[in-house]
Formats: C-alpha cells, structure tokens, sequence
C-alpha cells in the first residue's frame, strides 16, 4: 500500500503545452502510479499514489510543468479508491 495517494487539480495554462505527457514522464521517474487528463474547462486531473517524499518532490514539479505551462493554482485531496497501477494518460 502507498504511503500517499493524492488526486489533483491543476489550473492555468496547461492545456496545448504537454503538460499530460510531462507528468506521465516525471511520476514514472518518479516511481509513482496514477493517471493524468485533460478536463473540459481547461484544467489537467492528475492522481499519484507512492510514497510520501516521491508525492511531495512530484507536486513541486507540478507547479512548474514544462517549459510552455504556466501554472496558477494546485487543488491537492486524498484521493478515494483503490490506488492506480502503473502511469497513464487516460484522457
């Protein structure tokens, strides 16, 4: 069982910048299972699950993102369920 297992909201620009693609690569680096996508309002959904120091070294990437991003906000909740297996960009 993961030590944290976290889902998030991510607000700015973020769509259009591979975003999606840059967390996929950065949680599995990172050693982390969960998913990212893109939502209809312009916002990215991501959920991690690991340990606790891989989530915290993760959701300061995230407030950087690639190079083209410009974050303006991180929604961060524990997450409900079963955690992820694996690291995928579902939508």
């Amino acid at each position: 069982m993961p030590d944290r297992h976290i889902r998030t909201r991510i607000s700015g620009r973020v769509q259009g910048v591979s975003y999606r693609a840059w967390t996929q690569e950065n949680a599995q680096e990172l050693g982390l299972s969960g998913w990212v996508r893109n939502l209809a309002g312009g916002d990215v959904e991501a959920v991690f699950s690991g340990p606790d120091q891989a989530v915290q070294t993760m959701l300061g990437r995230l407030k950087q993102g690639p190079r083209m991003a410009q974050v303006s906000a991180i929604d961060v909740n524990e997450a409900e369920g079963p955690p992820p297996t694996g690291f995928e960009i579902t939508g």
